[in-house]
């Protein structure tokens, strides 16, 4: 028995060209929706990073650190 490939295993009402396009059309709405979850993050990090050495190059040039 020869393995399916993930396009074989799709159900009937969805083997279709508008069908696929639909699955298609999902998968991208999932990996946009983790990006932006991700890009949020990676946002709130870098203004934390940006006021930490902001804070620290402060300090240096005071002479405190």
């Amino acid at each position: 028995m020869e393995p399916l490939t993930l396009l074989q295993s799709i159900p009937e009402p969805l083997d279709t060209q508008f069908g696929r396009l639909l699955i298609a059309l999902l998968v991208v709405a999932v990996i946009v929706v983790v990006g932006r979850a991700v890009l949020s993050l990676a946002w709130k990090l870098l203004w934390i990073a940006i006021v930490v050495v902001g804070a620290l190059f402060g300090l240096s040039i005071l002479g405190v650190v």
